[in-house]
């Protein structure tokens, strides 16, 4: 893979496959749905989505997913802020041989904005 094909992978921007909030929350509860939420540990920290694992962004992520041992076969939904960070997880989990990966159409900004429910694990 060239240079530019493998940075091509990581830009924030172009089109992957998109799936709403309220789509989303539907399949979580339904309890057909993993979830990958790729913003920060502090990020996470102050509110995720139940049953979320928390993966940053970098550059070990496909070894990190790897670890995980997520089903490549199940509906698997990347989550970022705003839909930025997780469109290249989106790229690198499809390259990984995942069938169905969608990011969350305009994040957790549209998660809350829905007022569907959170988590936190930080002290407030």
């Amino acid at each position: 893979m060239s240079f530019l094909s493998r940075l091509s992978q990581w830009l924030p921007f172009g089109d992957v496959p998109e799936m709403d909030a309220k789509s989303v929350f539907q399949h979580l509860e339904d309890n057909n749905i993993q979830i990958v939420d790729v913003r920060t540990a502090l990020e996470w920290d102050k509110s995720h989505i139940k049953g979320a694992i928390n993966l940053p962004i970098t550059h070990y992520f496909a070894d990190s997913v790897k670890q995980l041992q997520l089903n490549k076969d199940h509906l698997t939904i990347v989550i970022c802020l705003s839909a930025h960070r997780s469109i290249p997880a989106v790229r690198k989990l499809k390259l990984s041989g995942f069938k169905e990966v969608y990011q969350l159409k305009g994040g957790m900004l549209s998660w809350w904005k829905a007022k569907l429910p959170t988590l936190s694990t930080s002290n407030k």
